[in-house]
């Protein structure tokens, strides 16, 4: 079975088109190696792979050429432990961290903030408009 129709029918992606491209830029690896979408797969091989900033290890253990429901989709593999508590560290720490718009004072002005830089700058003078040693400028 191709491993690009596997990924689709196991709802890794939501398209067979997003499985092939993403296993042709190199985010699947089957049995620690890099992988084609026409790749054959088989049961009990060994998948890794990167869905955005999350990374996962599956071992296959069904194959299905059709897509069905979620939870015929889940019987078709296995994550690995060592994966499932990777993703939870991993999900943990993006929660604690936060992100630079919820910082307060990071990110876009306001136009609050625009009107009151604008009115700094209209007001402040520099070093050039301030009158040199014989008085004028």
């Amino acid at each position: 079975m191709r491993l690009d129709k596997w990924l689709w029918a196991a709802r890794f992606y939501k398209t067979r088109a997003l499985a092939a491209e993403a296993v042709a830029r190199g985010r699947v690896e089957v049995n620690g190696q890099a992988a084609k979408p026409g790749r054959e797969l088989k049961s009990g091989d060994r998948l890794r792979l990167r869905q955005g900033p999350d990374e996962r290890i599956v071992d296959v253990r069904g194959l299905s050429t059709q897509r069905g429901p979620a939870a015929v989709a889940q019987a078709l593999y296995a994550e690995t432990p060592e994966s499932l508590a990777a993703r939870e560290r991993a999900a943990e720490l993006r929660r604690l961290a936060g992100g630079p718009a919820h910082a307060p004072g990071e990110g876009r002005p306001t136009k609050r903030d625009r009107r009151q830089l604008a009115a700094w700058q209209r007001w402040s003078a520099s070093v050039d408009d301030l009158p040199g040693p014989g008085g004028n400028n």
